[in-house]
C-alpha cells in the first residue's frame, strides 16, 4: 500500500460553512449569527491527523459462525477437532453383565452398526464433532418391538430445547427445510427410552445448551485467521509494507500531471507479487517513509504460533501433536501422545459411555455396563504392559482378584491365594 502526500496550495474548489453552524455560536441549535465569512475559500490548508487503534472485530458468537471461521478456515482448529473426533472414534465400546464381559448384545450390535449411512466409529466422530463445534450433541434412538434399531446424530444448529413447567426439557425440536419434527421425552411405562439423547458441555450461563470449545477460542482464532490474511495480502504486494512517498522539492507541490504520472508508475512498476524484486528509484526531493511494521518488527511468527497454541489448548490437543514449534523432541512427542488419550480422549469417551447407558437403561435393565475397550488404544500399551506386569506378579492377590483388575471374569476356583512356600 502506497499514500501519496502533496503539500502546497491546490487549485480551484470552495470553502462553505457548514449548514446549520455559525462561528462562536456552536451547533446548538441557538440563535445564528448573519456574519458572513471573510476569508477566501481554498482547498489548501494545515493539516492534523490523528490515528489511534480501534476497537477489534470479532467473530459473532452463533454455531454458523464460528464453525465457518474455525473449523472450515483455520487449519489449526480442523486438525484439533479431527484428532480429537478420529481418536474417539477408533476405540471400540465394551459391555459388561454382573462383571462379565458380553461378546454379543442387541447395544453392541446397534453401536457397530447405527445406521445405514454411517459404521459406528463414524457416528462417535459426528458426536464428537458436534460436542467441540456446538458443544450440544444430539443423538435420536429408533426402538422397535423393544431393541433400539437405529441412532442418527442430529445437527445441533437444527435442534430447539422446549423446557417443560418444571423447567426440564420435555421435547426437542428439529427443523430442516421448512418443516419440523417433535420428539418427546415423556417416558411411558413398558420398557420404553426417550427418543433423544442430549449430550452437552458444562455452561455456566445457560440451563440447556453447552459450551462450545471452539468459542472459548475464538479470541485466539481471530488473530490467527487475520494474520493469515495479513500475511497473504503482504505476498500479493511483493512483501512490501505499507508507505508514503513524500514530496520535498525545492517549489512545494507536484503538478498535477507530475503526481498522476508518478502515481501510475508506482502501481505498474512497484506494486503487487509481479514486481517483486524491482528496485524503487527516486529522483530528487522525493522520499519514502514506511506507515507499517515489517513481519520481523511485530514478532509475526511467534504470535501466530501464540495463537495456535491456544486454539490447541481449547481442544485439548498438545501442540507438539499438530505440528506447532515448542518442545519437539521424541520423548516429549510420546508423552504428549499419552497425555493426550489419558486427559482428552479417554474421559470424553467415558462420559459418552454412560451417558448412552444411562440413555437405554429403559430397554435393556439397569444391570449392564458400557465402557470403552482400553485394551484397544495402542497409545497406551506400554503403560498397560507395565500394570500387567505388576499385577501378575503380585502374590498377595488371588487369580480373579487379578482378572478382575485386568477387566476379564472370574474363573473356577480363582479365589485361593497361591502358594506361599
Amino acid at each position: 500500500m502506497a499514500l501519496f502526500e502533496r503539500r502546497g496550495k491546490a487549485a480551484g474548489g470552495s470553502l462553505r460553512p457548514e449548514k446549520g453552524f455559525a462561528p462562536g455560536t456552536g451547533n446548538n441549535g441557538g440563535s445564528r449569527s448573519t456574519a458572513t465569512l471573510e476569508a477566501k475559500a481554498s482547498r489548501a490548508g494545515p493539516l492534523v491527523y490523528l490515528q489511534s487503534n480501534g476497537q477489534p472485530v470479532w467473530t459473532v458468537r452463533d454455531y454458523a459462525s464460528l464453525a465457518r471461521e474455525g473449523f472450515t478456515r483455520n487449519v489449526i482448529a480442523y486438525r484439533a477437532v479431527r484428532m480429537v473426533a478420529e481418536a474417539v472414534g477408533s476405540v471400540p465400546f465394551m459391555l459388561s453383565e454382573a462383571g462379565e464381559r458380553l461378546d454379543t448384545h442387541p447395544l453392541l450390535d446397534v453401536l457397530r452398526n447405527p445406521n445405514e449411512r454411517q459404521s459406528g466409529s463414524e457416528l462417535l466422530e459426528a458426536i464428537t464433532c458436534n460436542l467441540l463445534l456446538a458443544g450440544n450433541a444430539y443423538l435420536e434412538g429408533v426402538a422397535l418391538d423393544g431393541n433400539l434399531r437405529e441412532l442418527h446424530a442430529l445437527r445441533p444448529d437444527r435442534v430447539r430445547v422446549v423446557p417443560g413447567a418444571d423447567g426440564w426439557p420435555e421435547a426437542y425440536v428439529y427443523a430442516v427445510a421448512g418443516g419440523s419434527v417433535r420428539f418427546d421425552q415423556t417416558v411411558a411405562s413398558g420398557g420404553a427410552m426417550a427418543p433423544i439423547l442430549h449430550l452437552s458441555f458444562y455452561h455456566p450461563l445457560d440451563d440447556h445448551y453447552g459450551f462450545a470449545p471452539i468459542e472459548a477460542a475464538q479470541t485466539a482464532l481471530d488473530i490467527h485467521n487475520v494474520s493469515s490474511a495479513w500475511n497473504k495480502a503482504l505476498l500479493d504486494n511483493a512483501a512490501r509494507p505499507s508507505g508514503a512517498l513524500v514530496y520535498q522539492g525545492g517549489e512545494g507541490n507536484l503538478t498535477e500531471e507530475q503526481f498522476d504520472r508518478l502515481k501510475a508508475e508506482l502501481e505498474e512498476s512497484f506494486q503487487g507479487a509481479r514486481n517483486a524484486g524491482r528496485p524503487l528509484l527516486l529522483e530528487g526531493g522525493l522520499d519514502w517513509k514506511a506507515m507499517s511494521l515489517s513481519p520481523h518488527d511485530m514478532d509475526f511468527q511467534e504470535a501466530r504460533n501464540a495463537a495456535a497454541r491456544e486454539i490447541a489448548l481449547a481442544f485439548g490437543v498438545p501442540p507438539q501433536l499438530l505440528g506447532i514449534p515448542g518442545d519437539n523432541t521424541y520423548s516429549n512427542y510420546q508423552e504428549a501422545n499419552r497425555a493426550f488419550w489419558r486427559q482428552t480422549i479417554l474421559p470424553l469417551l467415558r462420559r459418552t459411555a454412560q451417558s448412552i447407558e444411562s440413555w437405554t437403561r429403559h430397554l435393556y435393565g439397569a444391570g449392564l455396563e458400557l465402557n470403552p475397550d482400553e485394551s484397544m488404544i495402542t497409545a497406551l500399551a506400554s503403560e498397560r504392559d507395565q500394570m500387567l506386569q505388576r499385577v501378575v506378579t503380585a502374590d498377595f492377590l488371588t487369580v480373579n482378584e487379578k482378572r478382575k483388575a485386568l477387566g476379564y471374569a472370574p474363573v473356577e476356583n480363582g479365589d485361593a491365594l497361591p502358594d506361599q512356600e
